[in-house]
């Protein structure tokens, strides 16, 4: 009896082994799941949550912005209101005479308030190639330039017309530095096409 019972474990042992690999080598269905993609120059509108300068804060200082409204696609709420987006400062170009200090913010995570991350390319958005600040500053001297007119001329007069203009000089002020204020809205602009891969249900 004994031996029967030890060839019969022996027999189902060696089938469960079998099984297993047999089952190592197909490949299992995967759940479905429709990708959702954001294209590259999609807008966003955020809120600024702290105070970034080019005066304090140096190159790679982490930045967090906040959605300021529901993103929709369709029908479906892909970035709802709140969710959470951090970057850093990439790049930053001090003041100068004549230039104010600018800055390059880079964003590169979205965080849902479920905690799931989703990897994303961005910036703060600027007409001036996502720079912020980098304006001329004001002129240091004003020159005067004067207008002659054509000659007017009367029946017993005769006068030649003037004006004084006043032009910027070709000096400027100091540059002075550039600062995004808390709570100041702002735009991210994606430059490569964001993957939604998870979205929240109500």
């Amino acid at each position: 009896m004994k031996k029967f019972l030890l060839t019969l474990i022996l027999i189902l042992g060696l089938y469960s082994f079998c099984r297993a690999e047999e089952f190592d080598n197909i490949q299992l269905p995967m759940r479905d799941y429709d990708e959702i993609e954001l294209a590259k120059g999609t807008f966003i509108p955020v809120i600024n949550i702290q105070d970034i300068s080019t005066e304090y804060c140096p190159e790679g200082y982490k930045v967090k912005f906040i959605a300021s409204n529901d993103l929709f696609l369709h029908e479906t709420n892909i970035i709802p209101k709140g969710t959470e987006f951090t970057g850093y400062v990439e790049e930053i170009h001090e003041p100068v005479i004549g230039t104010n200090a600018s800055m390059k913010i880079r964003i590169n995570k979205m965080l849902l308030s479920d905690t799931f991350e989703i990897p994303i390319k961005g910036y703060i958005y600027t007409s001036n190639n996502n720079m912020i600040g980098g304006g001329l500053t004001a002129p240091a001297e004003y020159v005067k330039v004067p207008h002659y007119q054509q000659k007017f001329q009367g029946r017993f007069w005769s006068h030649r017309g003037a004006t004084l203009q006043i032009r910027p000089g070709g000096k400027r002020l100091m540059g002075e530095h550039t600062r995004l204020n808390a709570g100041e809205e702002g735009i991210i602009i994606l430059t490569a096409p964001a993957y939604i891969t998870h979205t929240l249900t109500n």
